[in-house]
């Protein structure tokens, strides 16, 4: 199984300020920043809820590759939450809260384009 993921982005100070908002809630926060002695200068830092598993690393040119990531919500409504202070941070709306059956009958989640153009969910598993 997946103990942490990584993505580039272009800007990393807007891109923490978009996951600032983005993460917090579902209770991730930036919880380390990479030391830049360790990076040859770039920004790199982890989220996560008690140990970084989300890690932004500044790149030199835009990403030519969008990725997708899905964190877990603890409740539907923390999805909800999610996609508004997302969208609110300056998200791009990629799919509304709601449920998608075509995955399995309780698959809540809610789709977010970030400043690099990644789709970013936040799905919940469980039934309402």
């Amino acid at each position: 199984m997946i103990d942490h993921l990584g993505i580039d982005v272009a800007d990393f100070d807007a891109s923490k300020a978009f996951y600032d908002k983005a993460m917090a809630p579902l209770g991730a926060s930036l919880l380390y920043m990479v030391p830049l002695e360790y990076t040859g200068g770039a920004k790199v830092g982890g989220y996560g809820r008690d140990r970084p598993v989300f890690w932004l690393q500044e790149g030199k040119d835009k990403p030519k590759a969008h990725q997708h990531v899905a964190f877990t919500a603890r409740s539907r409504a923390e999805v909800d939450a999610f996609h508004a202070a997302a969208l609110a941070a300056g998200g791009k709306d990629n799919g509304g809260p709601g449920l998608r059956p075509h995955y399995h009958p309780n698959y809540y989640g809610a789709f977010i384009f970030d400043p690099d153009g990644n789709n970013v969910e936040a799905v919940c598993h469980d039934p309402e």
